[in-house]
């Protein structure tokens, strides 16, 4: 039988979520479980969103519902829904301070079971090696909305190079005035034109490099 809060979540009933979470929480239910049900919600909007039944407005709101369940759970257990996919490093590159798109990105990959380290905005290329370096990513997530964040953009994928770590760490850029010329001029692995995007490609490369090494 499904879930009644996985459904009700993928119909963007927020009372309806809230309400659920508090009774469950209530009644001594494990947290993790609560925040997977709401995270098998958040794949079935993404379902939905691809089916063309909902749109980038639908997205936005089931990103701030998840943020909101994270919220009333206890502190220990608002980052995790079990076992990670994978670990991420994403930011808004430098000179851009854009969030809206980045946010949700970043809620959409949490939600579907990825470690997301959100570095905020306007990062400098440094900080993103980093990140890498210390949290071990296979992928980085670059985003961006202003033309001027594509020699930023490039700069990370450069910098990447030089570290040494292009070879293992796949890169997604994003933003609302990125193309394919743009991403050949990065020299990133894959343009993501939505949130639901990000989480595929994050999906198609850690399958691939499971199967790598396995």
């Amino acid at each position: 039988m499904s879930d009644p809060l996985k459904q009700v979540f993928a119909d963007l009933n927020e009372e309806a979520v809230l309400k659920f979470v508090q009774e469950r929480l209530e009644a001594g239910e494990d947290p993790q479980a609560i925040l997977a049900a709401c995270r098998d919600g958040m794949i079935l909007v993404g379902q939905r969103y691809e089916a063309g039944e909902y749109y980038v407005s639908e997205l936005i709101m089931a990103g701030e519902m998840f943020k909101g369940v994270t919220a009333l759970l206890p502190s220990g257990n608002a980052g995790e829904t079990g076992p990670s996919r994978g670990k991420i490093v994403f930011g808004t590159v430098e000179k851009d301070i854009h969030n809206i798109g980045k946010d949700l990105v970043v809620s959409m990959l949490r939600a579907a079971g990825y470690e997301v380290t959100d570095l905020g905005v306007d990062v400098p290329a440094a900080k993103f090696i980093a990140a890498v370096n210390e949290t071990g990513a296979r992928i980085l997530g670059l985003s961006g909305l202003l033309t001027i964040a594509f020699d930023s953009m490039k700069a990370v994928v450069d910098a990447l190079e030089a570290a040494g770590l292009r070879s293992r760490v796949k890169v997604m850029i994003g933003g609302g005035s990125l193309t394919e010329s743009v991403l050949k001029f990065t020299g990133a692995d894959a343009l993501g034109l939505d949130a639901q995007d990000a989480v595929n490609f994050a999906n198609q490369w850690i399958a691939e490099q499971d199967a790598a090494n396995g």
